[in-house]
This record gives structure tokens, sequence and C-alpha cells, in this order.
């Protein structure tokens, strides 16, 4: 089974740069979309349903902004949206599907660093997200949690770890949560596969122009619980892929 997320940073924009062609050309079996900032009615219907896939859409309130959606050739068991808090919801950050023999959570994880009420708004949905987790650990389910983080978890999963040292998404105490996270029983595919690979980042800043000489960071995820390890073949970033400030990110789970 192969899993791809990409941010694309704009849904309608992403379709008009011929990016679909991606999506036919990789053909994964289940496809996840952060920030579209659309409401279906707002994008062509080829791409709101397109043929053979099961589409799922979570789009905020507030029109434009954030939105998460998931492309699935496997019709799931059942379909669920949010975390149950509401002012985490209404931003259409998070949609939960059913497999059967794991569950997948596509998540929009927020950006704390325009304010500090937003940073203070990304540390509460951080810890809502694990108890949100936990109760379905406690529950006995697998897990795949895949998405944009905004959150680089090491050193070497940025370009410059001292420069962005107090950066938000490279902050203390969000590097502390992700191995909170980490601890709650899951894998962090990519570095599980690839402990010490460098320079491999899925986000450049578009205003530093940071592709030009690699300036990235890691920032895109698919993490899986132990239990999912022993069905992980490969794990891959697509880092060349472009469409977007973000690039797309993968694993292959034999499933």
């Amino acid at each position: 089974m192969k899993i791809i997320s990409w941010n694309v940073n704009g849904i309608r924009a992403w379709h008009k740069k011929g990016m679909w062609n991606f999506v036919e050309r990789e053909s994964p079996d289940i496809f996840c979309l952060q920030e579209t900032k659309a409401h279906k009615g707002q994008i062509p219907p080829e791409i709101v349903s397109p043929d053979n896939r099961h589409s799922f859409w979570c789009s905020a309130e507030r029109k434009g902004y954030s939105g998460v959606a998931v492309y699935s050739k496997d019709k799931p068991g059942k379909d669920s949206y949010g975390i149950g808090v509401s002012k985490f919801d209404s931003e259409g950050r998070v949609i939960v599907l059913d497999y059967g023999k794991f569950l997948l959570m596509n998540i929009y994880f927020p950006n704390g660093g325009a304010s500090i009420e937003r940073h203070n708004f990304k540390q509460e949905f951080l810890r809502s997200l694990n108890s949100f987790v936990k109760n379905l650990i406690a529950q006995g389910r697998e897990l795949v949690v895949l998405g944009d983080y905004n959150v680089a978890p090491t050193d070497i999963d940025v370009y410059d770890p001292k420069k962005l040292a107090m950066e938000s998404g490279f902050l203390p105490e969000e590097r502390e949560w992700f191995k909170e996270f980490i601890d709650l029983g899951f894998v962090d595919c990519y570095r599980h596969l690839y402990p010490n690979e460098k320079n491999v980042f899925t986000w450049w800043s578009m205003l530093e122009r940071g592709r030009l000489g690699n300036r990235g960071w890691r920032i895109d995820h698919v993490c899986i619980t132990k239990g999912l390890v022993k069905y992980l073949k490969e794990a891959t970033v697509y880092q060349d892929q472009e469409g977007s400030d973000h690039c797309p990110v993968g694993v292959i789970l034999e499933i």
C-alpha cells in the first residue's frame, strides 16, 4: 500500500499547475493533502470526486484557509473529522479514516509563528492531539498519523539549527512535544529507515527562496505505531517535486 502526503499550499493553484499528473504517475492507494484552502464548491468536479477514488474533505469555516482532504482507492469503513475540540475542528485540520488494520489521521498542524496567540493555540492543539491519540491506542488501534506537522524534530531536520533555534517549528518545546508523541508508541518512518540522512527537507521558505541552496526544514512526516513497523518497506521524500512550498512525502506498507 502506497500512502503519500502533500501540503499543496492551495489546491486550486496546485491543480492549475498540473500537479494532478503527480498523482496519476505515482498512483498512491491513499493520497492526503493539507492546506487545501478551499471548500468543495470552489474546486473543479474532477478534483472533488475523481474517477476510481473515494474523496473526503474537511474545510475550515473561514474561506481560503487551512483544510485537508484524502483520496483513497479503497473505501474506508468509517470516516470522521476533527479531534473533538471545536476551536481546532473549526479550522478543518483533521480527517480520520478507518481501514480496519489501522486508522489513518491526515493532519494539518497549526503554525505558531504569526503571534503569541497562535503559538499558544498550537501548543494546546499538540496537547489535545496527544490525548486523542492516547485514547485510540488504549483501544488497541494501530495508527498512521501523517501530514504537515509544522515541527522539525532534530538538528539534522533543518538547514541551520543554530540560526533557527528560536523559530516557530523548531522551538525547544515543539521538539520536546515530538519526542513525547513518539514515546506514545510511534515511529517516524523516514528517520526509522534513514536515521542519519542529512539535507533532506520537505519545506522551503518562498520568501527566502529557500529551494536555492536547499535551505529547508523537514516538517512533513508519516508516523506509524510500532505494530505497523513490520509492514514498513520504504519511506520517500520527493524532494525534487515542485508545485508547492512543500514537497510530498510517502511510505509503502506491505499490508
